[in-house]
């Protein structure tokens, strides 16, 4: 392990098996919440799992598995004890036996808390045996400082969680709010993740405690005035107004440049983050677009022509990825740079086919884009990676969507593969052809190999002969 990974805070994963989970699934989840930790710069040191129906209330995990949970963390596995809550029929009982002169029975009121745990132990006998359960409890080197939880929290659970663990405890939308807040590059996606930030931080603030008086009032101190969160709360709507106007201008400018190539030949690049989306605008477009193999690397549309260019030009965009539960205030925040996906004129739902849960994860990019209305839009798969499968997997890929373009972004005969059926969408099917060009205007048959594919040439007396594979309304028009 390396001195940087061995300074970074120690995170414990905890996640929930609901019913209609499949154990692959589930495994797959966690394994993509490790790779989001790790990108947030979090060392995984082991990972708490239940098989429950639904969460418990106010603590997600069982009693038992909470105290395994506190184990990993050195907290005491304990939540403050709540004040005992007699339940409707044993209170029903002793208004009926007040009303008859009666004494009221003696026996000990039941809790909530004490319901609770029945429920989680008759649960825990039919299905705790299928959980995943740790080998052993860590030792103090590997205590964990950050309990991160694989399913969006409450403010009550979060706190509950704190106090039984003594740890920082967060959510996946929060792990995924924060990177996005460290990728972000452009001004427009800065303040996009910002609005998400508040948004999700605002209904969470919660009283420091005694000390959190009211403001004074209005004129003259009359009144109770505003607490200190409902204050944290207005200043926080005044920031996410005064964001949402600067966005506005900033997408005014935008559109007006959209608007400059709305008539323009468009592809946009779509699909799960990591999905190498990057990787194939680069080696289409030639272009230094930023490449990382970590989760969300591009947060910010990037427009290219593609290369070699054709005539009229064609664009190439690359989108933010998309991934499973992505927080909703992220999806609204990022709609502007959706909508390159939702303007252009062909789709390619890029996939990482050596990902054995990429069939899912290509429905959550349709079903993202189908919350902006890009269902609509002609659109074809790209099966990427194609170099990490076996010549079986293949096989079964190809039988499986015959449709699709199977390729890997670092071969350049698969990328010009790709480059085809693009040029191949908006001009039409390829065709093999000669064009002569005379010597006088021997400067064409650089515009022929920059927009076409020349499979050779040949001089004589009067010019050069150039036999080319291109879309005949390519090969028309530069006759």
């Amino acid at each position: 392990m390396s001195s940087d990974e061995k300074d970074r805070p120690k995170a414990v994963l905890v996640s929930l098996q609901l019913l209609g989970v499949t154990d692959e699934q589930h495994d797959a989840d966690l394994a993509e919440l490790g790779r989001l930790v790790h990108t947030l710069g979090l060392r995984v040191v082991g990972s708490v799992s239940q098989r429950r129906a639904h969460p418990r209330a106010g603590t997600v995990l069982g009693l038992g598995k909470l105290t395994e949970l506190a184990r990993w963390t050195g907290g005491s596995g304990e939540v403050a004890s709540h004040t005992p809550r007699k339940n409707k029929l044993r209170q029903r009982r002793e208004k009926e036996a007040e009303a008859e002169g009666e004494p009221a029975e003696t026996e000990p009121a039941e809790t909530e808390e004490h319901d609770e745990a029945q429920h989680d132990d008759l649960e825990a006998h039919g299905q705790e045996d299928d959980a995943h359960h740790d080998e052993q409890a860590p030792g103090p080197s590997a205590q964990a400082e950050v309990v991160v939880v694989d399913h969006e929290l409450s403010p009550r659970e979060a706190r509950n969680l704190e106090r039984a663990t003594g740890a920082e405890v967060i959510d996946r939308s929060q792990v995924i709010v924060e990177i996005f807040h460290r990728h972000a590059k452009s001004r427009e996606a800065r303040l996009q993740v910002e609005i998400a930030r508040l948004t999700y931080v605002a209904p969470r603030l919660r009283e420091a405690g005694a000390g959190a008086d009211r403001q004074r009032g209005g004129i003259g101190g009359k009144g109770a005035g505003e607490s200190a969160v409902e204050l944290d709360r207005r200043r926080i709507r005044d920031r996410i107004a005064e964001l949402k106007r600067e966005i506005a201008h900033i997408q005014a400018e935008q559109q007006n440049r959209r608007s400059a190539r709305r008539d323009q030949r468009r592809v946009a690049l779509v699909g799960y983050t990591n999905a190498g989306k990057s990787s194939l605008m680069r080696a289409l477009t030639g272009s230094e677009v930023y490449v990382a193999d970590k989760l969300f690397a591009t947060l910010d549309t990037t427009v290219r022509s593609l290369k070699p260019e054709t005539e009229p030009r064609i664009l190439v965009s690359d989108t933010v990825g998309f991934i499973k539960k992505l927080p909703h205030q992220l999806v609204a925040s990022f709609k502007s740079t959706l909508d390159e996906a939702l303007e252009a004129s062909l789709l390619l739902y890029l996939v990482d086919a050596s990902d054995p849960t990429f069939e899912s994860q290509l429905e959550t990019t349709r079903s993202v884009l189908a919350e902006i209305g890009a269902d609509t839009v002609p659109s074809t798969i790209v099966l990427n990676k194609r170099d990490r499968l076996t010549e079986d997997q293949i096989h079964a890929l190809a039988a499986r969507f015959p449709d699709a373009l199977l390729v890997s972004a670092r071969d350049r005969s698969d990328v010009s593969k790709v480059r085809d059926f693009i040029v191949s969408f908006f001009d039409g099917e390829l065709v093999e052809d000669e064009i002569f060009v005379p010597y006088e205007q021997h400067a064409r048959v650089r515009k022929i190999h920059d927009s076409m594919t020349v499979l050779g040439e040949r001089h004589d007396e009067q010019g050069t002969h150039v036999r080319v594979r291109a879309p005949r309304a390519s090969i028309d028009r530069l006759a």
